[in-house]
């Protein structure tokens, strides 16, 4: 291929996830230049990175023009809420992920509800509030415990799991009088709680048209055994057993196609990736929630166990042309690891210089999620979630043990980590 046929990318975002976006998009044949922004310590050692701010949609849109991109593959929830992918669909450059329409389905979790209702995607009973009159007299009909959450973007953490009723009223109470969650939480949704094991399927959708990867599970909790504080996730794992072959054809056909024909039929044209965090109770199938972009940490594990060149079928989408009818994937299993900053998701020191192993094993890879690269080369932590350590192996145990072997050769100071990521699957 002629240097001129190649597909100059822009990869927005800094985090574990944008790092392994970009890694997939260099190893591409279809590649030529290949940019990120902002991007982290990581990213910089691999490709040039510009100091552009996610939610700059202005300057996002004239640093692709100026830097003759083909293709933006945008990674965090925030640029798609506020119109990056129309922004520069006016200016004529495709871009990966939903329209700010599409988009609502994550920035609005009362949207989200509702479109559910509307196209009949089992889900949670639910209520939308703004009001703490009516709130509670929802409460008073429907006692803890019971779930409440912020209807914008919370980064991952508007989620409280009321046990109690007190709980729950407090919960209310800091949402909509308070200051708990910003302007995030002037809106929010009350629903059941429901019982069961989670599971997150990923699809790229171009229109009704879609493909899946394999079923993954994250870790939200920032302790051992799934407790303390949610996180933005401290470890994922894939495939998860739980999801059979019998499962998933249930999950397409009474979830993903329903909820693209919905977008569809609601004059949304969606494209990008359209995830799906899963309860699977005692019922069947429900959906807990949609996100409009890849998860972090689990694309960490996704994208490796990819067989095929994603970058051809990241611009289908981005187009709106058809996908190939399935992806080939490797064989065994991936884990990743999150090194997290002491604190997190509390508060953290920043700064803290990292030392890696001076060669990693074959089926490993260190991804960058919280680091920046000093004038020097000094790797430094930069938030909370710090890198993010995977492996790859015939089985889960044999990655996991990978995965392990390279989280103890990586030292900065304050390091935490969970020691049990894949304990589900590997305890069954």
């Amino acid at each position: 291929m002629s240097d001129s046929s190649l597909l100059n990318i822009l990869v927005v975002g800094s985090g574990g996830r944008e790092h392994a976006l970009l890694q997939v998009c260099l190893q591409s044949p279809l590649a030529g230049k290949v940019i990120a922004a902002p991007g982290n310590g990581g990213m910089a050692s691999e490709a040039e990175c510009f100091d552009v701010p996610v939610e700059e949609i202005e300057g996002m849109v004239a640093l692709a023009q100026a830097q003759g991109i083909g293709l933006v593959v945008i990674g965090p929830e925030v640029p798609l809420s506020l119109g990056l992918v129309d922004a520069l669909a006016a200016v004529g450059i495709p871009a990966y992920g939903p329209n700010a329409a599409g988009a609502q389905l994550e920035s609005s979790k009362a949207f989200c509800k509702d479109f559910f209702a509307k196209h009949n995607i089992p889900t949670a009973a639910y209520g939308n509030f703004t009001e703490i009159a009516p709130a509670l007299d929802y409460l008073e009909e429907h006692p803890a415990p019971i779930v409440i959450k912020a209807s914008g973007l919370a980064a991952g953490k508007g989620v409280i799991m009321a046990e109690t009723q007190d709980e729950a009223i407090a919960a209310v109470k800091d949402m909509l009088e308070g200051d708990a969650f910003g302007s995030s939480g002037k809106e929010i949704v009350i629903e059941e709680t429901l019982y069961g094991e989670e599971a997150s399927i990923h699809v790229i959708a171009s229109g009704e048209d879609f493909v899946c990867l394999p079923p993954s599970q994250d870790h939200k909790r920032a302790g051992e055994g799934d407790t303390g504080l949610n996180t933005g996730g401290m470890g994922a794992y894939t495939p998860t057993s739980r999801v059979t072959a019998a499962m998933q054809a249930e999950i397409e056909e009474k979830v993903i196609k329903p909820t693209l024909a919905g977008l569809k039929a609601d004059g949304i044209d969606y494209r990008g990736t359209l995830y799906a965090g899963l309860m699977l109770t005692d019922q069947g199938v429900k959906v807990l929630e949609y996100n409009v972009r890849f998860g972090d940490p689990e694309t960490q594990v996704l994208l490796p166990m990819v067989a095929d060149d994603l970058v051809p079928v990241l611009l289908a989408s981005a187009t709106g042309e058809s996908l190939p009818a399935k992806l080939q994937f490797h064989d065994g299993a991936a884990i990743v690891v999150v090194l997290a900053a002491g604190g997190y998701p509390g508060s953290y020191a920043k700064g803290n210089p990292i030392t890696f192993p001076d060669a990693l094993p074959a089926s490993t890879a260190i991804v960058h999620a919280g680091t920046t690269r000093d004038p020097e080369g000094t790797i430094r932590t930069a938030g909370g979630r710090v890198l993010g350590v995977s492996g790859q192996a015939p089985t889960l145990k044999a990655a996991a043990d990978l995965a392990y072997t390279v989280c103890d050769q990586v030292k900065f100071e304050d390091k935490f980590l969970r020691r049990d990521i894949g304990h589900r699957e590997l305890n069954r």
